[in-house]
């Protein structure tokens, strides 16, 4: 669910707040109660003759109305009426908080059902649920100010909050998520973008480099190849400017697929970059799932046979060379090798 589609549904249920506010500084409380009520009726009504359904929103929208301006007559205390507009806006920030902050969206199962035909891939999903979680914060804040003057004298404060109040902090909050929008834009445009995939690696989308490695557990593909020679295995080790485990010692080749590439091309590409391997015939090896800190690696794994020459990629490796698997089991643990390296090597290579 989109922003706007959220607005959408939001607002009918500000509506008969709307109209209570108006009627009643033209005829009084008990009027502006009952017209209000009138037209939370007639939007349920509406819904059903349009949709030939009850929307469950409409129907809890218009029963907490009736419930609320039953007891605001009945007691002569409009006090339980005003808090209709915050009790709606908090459940609802609740079901959004709910769909930002926890693996299940049910906001955005709710679009589905509704828009069919609505497709998103991954990075945009990402950047809806950072929208949600700020929209959250937003509407919190607006709920508890929105329930705090129902009980204040003022009530010019409560018109305001209830009334053209919530336009104006919603028309803030787009305005605020364009300038972010633009800020992206421009950070993004030069930026390499990598390939998202789901987990049998059919490729779903794209999105920046800085947002796979920001946290974001968006699924990307890599290719490792590990080259062995009479036993031994040949390790790099990561150069000290590199973002993630720097000054380590890991696979002997490993790097990300680039938006357009096959398998093949990005292991290639990578074996040359990276240690100057031209020439290999290569063994493919079960793909897994790695993930760390900051990314969620597809990894496609392959190993090779080969003695040399290499040549270290200077920006990027600080040291090539042959370990034995005795010196790799003794140091397992210690701090030396990457935890990407040991998970990869205990999973498939430690009785070799």
């Amino acid at each position: 669910m989109n922003k706007f589609d959220l607005l959408k549904r939001l607002l009918p249920g500000f509506l008969p707040i709307i109209v209570f506010i108006v009627v009643d500084e033209i005829w009084g409380t008990l009027y502006g109660l009952v017209v209000a009520i009138t037209v939370g009726v007639i939007e349920l009504a509406y819904s059903y003759i349009k949709e030939r359904k009850i929307d469950r929103f409409v129907i809890f929208d218009v029963g907490l109305l009736v419930a609320l301006g039953a007891v605001s007559i009945l007691l002569d205390n409009e006090v339980f009426f005003k808090l209709k507009p915050g009790i709606i806006s908090l459940l609802m920030t609740g079901l959004i908080g709910f769909s930002a902050f926890s693996k299940h969206n049910l906001l955005l199962q709710m679009t589905k059902r509704y828009m069919k035909q609505m497709q998103m891939n991954p990075y945009q999903l990402w950047e809806v649920q950072n929208s949600m979680k700020r929209i959250f914060w937003v509407l919190l804040l607006y709920s508890l100010a929105a329930l705090i003057s129902a009980f204040i004298e003022n009530k010019a404060i409560w018109t305001f909050l209830n009334g053209p109040g919530l336009f104006v902090i919603m028309g803030l909050y787009f305005a605020f998520e364009w300038f972010i929008k633009k800020q992206q834009n421009t950070k993004y445009k030069n930026e390499e973008w990598l390939p998202l995939v789901n987990e049998k690696g059919q490729v779903l989308g794209s999105a920046p480099r800085s947002v796979v490695h920001s946290g974001s557990r968006l699924l990307h593909p890599v290719v490792h190849l590990h080259v062995f020679n009479k036993g031994q295995l040949l390790l790099q080790k990561r150069a000290t400017n590199k973002m993630i485990q720097p000054g380590k010692w890991d696979t002997a080749v490993g790097g990300h697929v680039s938006a357009g590439e096959n398998i093949e091309q990005a292991l290639k590409k990578e074996a040359f970059e990276e240690i100057g391997l031209t020439q290999f015939n290569q063994q493919t090896l079960q793909p897994y799932i790695w993930e760390s800190e900051i990314e969620k690696e597809l990894v496609f794994l392959f190993r090779t046979k080969h003695k040399g020459t290499f040549k270290k990629a200077d920006d990027e490796v600080d040291e090539l060379r042959f370990w034995s698997m005795s010196e790799i089991n003794d140091n397992i643990g210690k701090g030396i090798f990457t935890p990407n390296f040991e998970h990869e090597y205990n999973l498939f290579f430690r009785s070799t």
